[in-house]
């Protein structure tokens, strides 16, 4: 059954966000909740095989080989953080899973930087475990390892770079691996790298990533919504002075991100990510705002991470030409194009106790309506701070 063998089977942001939640937030607690979008059916028994699964994962530690790699790929990160991660231990008491007829119920609660690594791997099982246990069969390994041969020598075609961004909803760590190793060995100069750090370890390839939406999400509850952006982002370049300056804009959309991405943040960071909304109009707003701060657009990039296939990314790439510097994360179309159903899944943080205080909902309003995760009460009261259209967004 599905299971792990490395503590880094994870994907890269969530590691350096526990950084630097370790060294700003350390009293702060967090709360996620398993939300099933796709309104999966899970069959009788699944949430005990999840539980094995999970109590397993207490088992994993930091090797010396591991600490070993990813200290020398990550420089700017203090090596006190190896020595904490050599230390940390999953704890399943963090977790509760629950099940009602075929609807899975999962809660995980506790310190936030301890909590923070769950997310990515109880997806990756969830997803495995799902298609374990309905016991239904996926491509050949010939077949996904050809599938992947022909992805990345069509992306080539296209002169751009592109990351694999598919661990959290991928079908198996066993099609995971056969992806990446075959991404590695036919897509020279434009596969650059995974955001999964063990199978960049593997293969020998750069770890991808920076920070997630629950780091703003954060930073609302602890400061309000107007100045989660600003904060998180000037709390990112106090931690990383410059490094891992992909900054993610659409946590509270962004129109709203633009309006607290000051000059000197536009400066600083290297580029944005989009994760929602049209990719051509976000395009457009980005080389706007750079223009207005009297910053050359292709100094800049976009990192485009939202569902990609390879008829969207041709789009933005030929969009984007000439206009702006571009790459791309390209996640289930990757790791779970096996010829079954993809999940569609998400965890979220829900709750936040920054503190010692209380806790505080937290939500997320992405350009997507449909991607918008919180309590009602909660969204509509950020979209009247913020100053949101409630009918358009």
């Amino acid at each position: 059954m599905a299971s792990f063998t490395s503590i880094l089977d994870n994907d890269f942001y969530k590691f350096t966000m526990q950084n630097a939640v370790v060294k700003l937030f350390p009293k702060a607690k967090a709360r996620y909740h398993f939300i099933n979008r796709g309104h999966h059916k899970f069959p009788e028994g699944f949430d005990i095989l999840l539980k094995e699964a999970v109590n397993e994962m207490a088992d994993l530690r930091l090797t010396k080989a591991e600490k070993a790699f990813f200290a020398r790929t990550c420089p700017y990160i203090d090596p006190t953080y190896f020595d904490f991660l050599q230390g940390y231990r999953y704890d399943p008491d963090e977790i509760k899973i629950t099940q009602d007829g075929p609807d899975l119920e999962v809660v995980i609660e506790g310190y936030w930087y301890r909590t923070i690594l769950w997310e990515v791997p109880l997806m990756s099982l969830i997803c495995e475990l799902f298609y374990e246990s309905q016991d239904l069969v996926r491509a050949s390994d010939e077949e996904v390892i050809a599938t992947a041969k022909d992805k990345i020598e069509k992306y080539k075609k296209l002169h751009i770079t592109i990351a694999d961004f598919g661990t959290r909803r991928r079908h198996s760590y066993e099609v995971h691996d056969l992806v990446v190793r075959t991404l590695k060995q036919y897509g020279e100069k434009t596969f650059i790298g995974t955001s999964n750090v063990h199978l960049a370890m593997k293969y020998e390839t750069k770890p991808i990533g920076t920070h997630a939406h629950e780091w703003f999400m954060f930073h609302a509850a602890k400061y309000g919504y107007k100045m989660a952006n600003l904060l998180g982002l000037e709390h990112w370049s106090d931690v990383y002075r410059g490094d891992l300056g992909i900054a993610l804009s659409d946590t509270y959309t962004t129109e709203v991100f633009f309006q607290q991405f000051d000059k000197k943040l536009t400066k600083l960071f290297d580029g944005v990510r989009h994760d929602s909304g049209d990719p051509l109009e976000f395009t457009d707003k980005v080389i706007a705002h750079y223009k207005k701060n009297g910053i050359d657009p292709l100094s800049k990039t976009i990192i485009f991470s939202d569902g990609l296939d390879y008829d969207k990314v041709e789009r933005i790439a030929s969009y984007c030409e000439g206009k702006i510097l571009h790459s791309f994360g390209v996640g289930t179309n990757f790791t779970n194009d096996v010829g079954l159903r993809p999940m569609n899944i998400v965890i979220k943080m829900t709750d936040a106790l920054p503190e010692d205080d209380q806790w505080t909902p937290v939500i997320k309003l992405s350009d997507e309506p449909m991607k918008h995760t919180g309590d009602e009460d909660s969204i509509y009261i950020a979209k009247k701070v913020l100053m949101i259209d409630n009918d358009n967004v």
